[in-house]
């Protein structure tokens, strides 16, 4: 799928056919069908859009995202006390042996309460668990982002991200990888800055949701550069909000956000993005 937007040259147009593709505009286009065919079929159209209704509802509960989540991307296991000390073992041989990379989630361009480029939620969820395995092993930093299709012009994400790990996290970030615009790319120009690295373990942070794409990006580019090193996957963001069952039944940001992260990685996976 990403050689056919490349021969196309339409690359910068992923992020709107995403948007399209997922809900709510697939489904409010069928309740707009639906009320279309009530005159000429009554029964099929009213079906049709309280059908489209109920999965609006579902399309925005926390509830639907879990259980898709666990149903349809099989994220593998976060890591066990036994394995970061396997890595705090290895990493201690140095050279290095292991390194932490974070996988970027997105950046705001400008925040105007610090006055500089900021990340998104989900990058900095991945930067605080990478530079807290980073402590806990005592593997460098890596972080892998720049500027997606859909970004404003400005600071690549990654430079974006050391500064914060820098002077909010009081922990330097090693390497950054500035030129990727979405994970395969992520994976390509990571994989060929590590090359030469005597690197024998890639400990790789992303969301459990994110994470099976990831892996499959980066296992594909570590075949194609016949890398040596082990990709050890770091999933993160596994946790619930502590709240009533039944609120994760009832439409929130929170659900919406997650039903759509799903749906956009499954999509991307069966496409091949």
């Amino acid at each position: 799928m990403n050689e056919l937007f490349q021969n196309l040259g339409i690359e910068s147009w992923k992020p709107v056919l995403a948007a399209l593709a997922l809900p709510p505009v697939p489904l409010l286009l069928l309740v707009l069908v639906g009320a279309r065919l009530i005159p000429w079929q009554r029964f099929f159209g009213w079906m049709l859009v309280l059908v489209s209704i109920v999965l609006l509802w579902l399309s925005g509960c926390a509830g639907l995202g879990d259980w898709m989540g666990r149903s349809l991307m099989s994220a593998p296991p976060p890591l066990s006390a036994d394995r970061l000390a396997e890595l705090k073992k290895t990493a201690a041989a140095g050279k290095p042996g292991v390194d932490v990379l974070m996988l970027g989630g997105g950046r705001e361009a400008f925040a105007p309460e610090y006055g500089v480029a900021s990340l998104s939620d989900p990058s900095l969820e991945r930067l605080r668990y990478g530079v807290w395995l980073s402590r806990e092993t005592g593997a460098p930093m890596m972080f892998s982002g720049g500027l997606g299709h859909a970004s404003e012009p400005g600071t690549a994400e990654a430079d974006v991200a050391a500064e914060i790990a820098q002077r909010e996290f009081l922990r330097p970030m090693r390497w950054v990888e500035t030129k990727s615009r979405d994970t395969r790319e992520n994976a390509q120009y990571s994989a060929a800055m590590l090359r030469d690295l005597e690197v024998k373990q890639v400990v790789l942070v992303t969301h459990a949701w994110h994470m099976p794409r990831a892996l499959r990006a980066f296992k594909d580019a570590a075949a194609r550069d016949k890398a040596q090193w082990e990709i050890v996957p770091a999933p993160m963001g596994l946790g619930q909000s502590v709240e009533r069952p039944l609120l994760r039944w009832i439409p929130s940001a929170e659900g919406t956000e997650l039903v759509r992260a799903v749906l956009r990685e499954k999509f991307a996976v069966l496409l091949g993005a």
